[in-house]
């Protein structure tokens, strides 16, 4: 009986399976293009890296210097918050 059950449960795996399995499939909505190799130009591809990276350097410079900053104020305890509220807004 238990024999029975299990047999009858490993073939409707098997067809919940082959079901799955049947829908896929490559899509034809976005081919390869087969004229362009992925790396057509690596020294160029190298040249743009090394620029964008330079750039990512300059930004960081300054997000350090802008951080180097704030903990000076924070240091010297010069810094003062004023808060306003607005009674208009406020409701």
């Amino acid at each position: 009986m238990k024999c029975r059950y299990l047999g009858v449960l490993a073939i409707a795996a098997a067809v919940v399976l082959g079901s799955v399995l049947s829908f896929y499939g490559t899509s034809a909505a976005a081919p390869p293009r087969q004229d362009v190799p992925p790396f057509a130009n690596p020294s160029g591809n190298r040249v743009e890296m090394i620029s964008e990276l330079r750039e990512i350097v300059s930004e960081l410079k300054k997000q350090n210097a802008l951080l180097t900053e704030q903990n000076n104020l924070f240091k010297s305890g010069k810094l003062q918050v004023v808060v306003v509220i607005d009674q208009k807004g406020a409701r």
